[in-house]
């Protein structure tokens, strides 16, 4: 059976003192009766804090970033080594953000993925099509080619520490609607997608989360679809009590 997983990634906001308040709020307001796994992933600045925070508690805490290098003069950049030493076990990779604004390829992401399964680390695998991509019809093609191109060159063992997470970037932001039948279309795609490549075994076991725009509203009909395995939660994971809602959605 597949694990359920809901993740929220803080990106660049929360300073120290917000952070410790968010993480009471989460401890305080999550539900208790859900077979799920929780993700947390704040800032690098306040990693350490929160793997301390939370080491009683079943929320675990993931880094929205690192570089591929195993050190040296890489200035302002994270390597895993520092992640790992710190109680992270978890890592985004390819986060659309990452993908636009600091231009990161399918190659570099194929070889951050190498170093974090080096250092035995779970990675979450973002990717997904932009508006252009959507209309056009290209959608499928392109994401197929961001898996094979930064995720499909891994063993087969090494999927028991990948979750992948499907963000129709068009669907945030844009004004723009993804419906969950959406999800499901291009979820189910991408499933049959890694069974060609490792088998049903893989395929099966791995889970898929959707990044669209999730809020409590929406989230008992997104997560109700076979292929959706929880969700990568942005803006909606920056308050207890809507993260705490699409929790409960699961």
């Amino acid at each position: 059976m597949r694990t359920k997983i809901v993740a929220g990634n803080w990106k660049m906001n929360k300073n120290a003192e917000e952070t410790e308040d968010l993480l009471n709020d989460l401890i305080d307001k999550l539900p208790t009766d859900k077979e799920v796994r929780i993700i947390v992933a704040p800032t690098f600045v306040n990693l350490s804090s929160a793997v301390e925070h939370l080491q009683f508690t079943n929320i675990d805490v993931a880094a929205q970033n690192m570089h591929q290098a195993e050190s040296g003069a890489y200035t302002g950049e994270i390597s895993a080594d520092m992640l790992k030493s710190i109680g992270v076990n978890t890592v985004i990779l390819g986060h659309s953000e990452r993908r636009s604004y600091f231009h990161e390829t399918d190659a570099m992401l194929a070889f951050k993925v190498d170093t974090a399964l080096k250092h035995e680390m779970n990675v979450i695998f973002c990717f997904g099509e932009e508006l252009k991509d959507r209309q056009s019809g290209n959608h499928f093609n392109l994401v197929e080619n961001q898996l094979r191109d930064g995720l499909f060159h891994i063993e087969k063992s090494a999927w028991e520490n990948i979750v992948l997470a499907y963000e129709p970037v068009w669907a945030i932001g844009t004004g723009e609607t993804a419906s969950p039948e959406q999800a499901q279309e291009m979820h189910e795609f991408i499933r049959e997608t890694v069974r060609k490549s490792f088998g049903s075994d893989v395929a099966e076991g791995v889970s898929i989360l959707y990044g669209g725009s999730v809020k409590p509203e929406n989230a008992k009909e997104i997560f109700s679809k076979p292929d959706v395995d929880g969700g990568l939660i942005g803006g909606a994971a920056l308050k207890a009590v809507d993260f705490a809602g699409i929790v409960a959605g699961i």
